[in-house]
């Protein structure tokens, strides 16, 4: 439901002020929408370019401004806008922690998340927040402006510019346990038949290092012995080129 502050002017009343007749017919009461938006924002600068690109939209109108966690909370208390529009990096907080506390505290907010990295978790973890939208700060000040209009106008419908691309990067991602980079080449090396120390050389590491990574494999993947690490990997899709 649009949460949108309705400004009505009741022509009438301000006809009958200036001392005008009044016919039976005039339709004279004019509504007009606008959507309220509070931007959370550690940088001035950023704050005064998303207000000027919201100025200019017409109906849209900032309510507010915080730098901070803290300042925001205080803010959606008082204010109580329409749309909640925030960074990620915040100096005494996550924005994206904000933006899940303000969606349970307000379900029929609009959340739009700003962030300068844009990468797949961020996206996921706005849209497990519950919020509305999902804009890079590399996008136009247009693309702030529409995502506001979709939060203020449909608060749980999640939207972002990458979305079906990052859904599907999700679910083709190989799924099983989640091994370091580190781990990764050691159980190549497992798996084409190497010796601890052969390893330890092939890596510059030393074999104590060597023994903890094969343990931690072991451990991640369920596996007793090499054979079953070896097992495992392949079964999982862990080592390229390796299937069953």
């Amino acid at each position: 439901m649009l949460r949108s502050r309705i400004r009505e002017v009741r022509g009438h009343d301000r006809l009958a002020e200036l001392g005008w007749p009044l016919d039976q017919g005039d339709n004279v009461t004019g509504v007009q929408d606008q959507i309220t938006v509070l931007l959370v924002d550690d940088h001035q600068l950023i704050r005064e370019g998303l207000r000027r690109a919201f100025d200019r939209a017409g109906d849209v109108e900032v309510v507010g401004e915080a730098g901070t966690v803290a300042e925001a909370v205080d803010a959606l208390h008082r204010l109580t806008p329409d749309v909640l529009v925030t960074d990620v990096k915040l100096p005494d907080g996550d924005g994206i922690v904000l933006a899940e506390k303000a969606r349970k505290s307000s379900p029929a907010l609009g959340v739009v998340v700003l962030t300068m990295y844009a990468g797949d978790d961020k996206l996921f973890a706005a849209l497990d927040a519950g919020a509305s939208a999902f804009v890079g700060k590399d996008a136009p000040a247009e693309e702030v402006v529409a995502a506001a209009r979709h939060a203020a106008a449909n608060p749980r419908a999640f939207t972002a510019r990458d979305l079906a691309d990052a859904m599907q990067r999700r679910m083709n991602a190989p799924t099983g346990p989640k091994l370091s980079p580190r781990e990764r080449e050691v159980l190549e090396l497992l798996v084409d038949g190497l010796a601890i120390s052969q390893i330890a050389r092939r890596l510059y590491i030393s074999e104590s290092t060597a023994k903890t990574h094969v343990a931690n494999i072991y451990e991640k993947l369920g596996a007793g012995n090499r054979a079953q690490a070896v097992m495992a990997a392949v079964r999982l899709g862990l080592v390229e080129g390796q299937t069953l």
